[in-house]
């Protein structure tokens, strides 16, 4: 499998790292269509890859092309491409908001992979949402989903629309996690601990409590009643929380981010 890149930022360098790192590709099938030469000159030295600062010759022999542009770049790159992918060739669009039908068009190209990511697929702990026009063949999916498995864990669905509500938790929920933990060191701080360490303490307690959710075989509300004594700390803590109505304001947040992942994608 060969892959080239439309665009060197931050998340295509990182999953063309992971998929060498990885040896799902060598460096040498690995191209990436950059415009900055500096960033070209940066990406040849660190991985050994071949870079092109022109895109129509950056897809050239690429069995899957993986669009890696910011959105509001990617009306200048499909002019550059439309017209010029191979039948054959599979694109892999990871650009926010993107729709198939736009991709489509403006590559004049039908076997696309729509992936919503989120940013922890930058050290392999992703979680990728994908789906796929109905003339990617099988051997296609299989390269998608091995691409997005050695950035974190996929999920494929047949449903292009159920991507909005994908954005809106697990696209945008790395943000939620951010927030509540700034929010708990902070807390933390004012109680009289020291910042470095109650930043250990927020970022270990968060991790193990992930890790406990996923090989205890427990439901989360089970785990928290467990934690949870009658009269205790942790029901003093979990009153105030109820009482400022912390699921509402969670559903709230949810469908705003859905909300607004259905505008930009009819804004297009």
């Amino acid at each position: 499998m060969k892959v080239s890149f439309i665009g060197g930022g931050n998340m295509g360098e990182a999953i063309l790292s992971l998929l060498i790192s990885k040896k799902v590709v060598l460096a040498n099938g690995i191209c990436v269509g950059e415009a900055i030469d500096a960033r070209c000159e940066y990406l040849r030295d660190k991985y050994g890859v071949d870079t092109k600062t022109s895109n129509a010759e950056a897809i050239a022999g690429a069995d899957v092309v993986v669009l890696a542009v910011k959105p509001q770049t990617l009306p200048q790159v499909l002019p550059d491409l439309a017209g010029r992918l191979k039948p054959s060739q599979l694109v892999m669009s990871i650009i926010a908001g993107a729709k198939i039908a736009t991709l489509s068009a403006g590559l004049k190209h039908d076997r696309i992979v729509r992936v919503m990511p989120n940013t922890p697929a930058q050290i392999g702990e992703g979680m990728s949402v994908w789906t796929a026009t109905p003339t990617v063949t099988g051997r296609q999916r299989q390269w998608a989903a091995r691409i997005l498995k050695n950035i974190g864990d996929e999920i494929f669905v047949p449903d292009e629309d159920v991507l909005d509500a994908v954005t809106a938790v697990s696209g945008s929920g790395p943000a939620y996690f951010f927030l509540f933990v700034e929010a708990l060191i902070d807390a933390a701080v004012e109680t009289g601990l020291d910042r470095d360490m109650a930043r250990k303490m927020v970022l270990q307690t968060m991790l193990g409590s992930g890790h406990l959710i996923e090989k205890s075989g427990r439901t989360p509300a089970e785990l928290r009643e467990m934690v949870t004594s009658k009269g205790g700390t942790t029901a003093a803590a979990l009153a105030v929380f109820e009482q400022g109505d912390f699921r509402g304001l969670v559903k709230q947040a949810i469908a705003a981010a859905h909300r607004r992942a259905r505008e930009l994608g009819q804004s297009q």
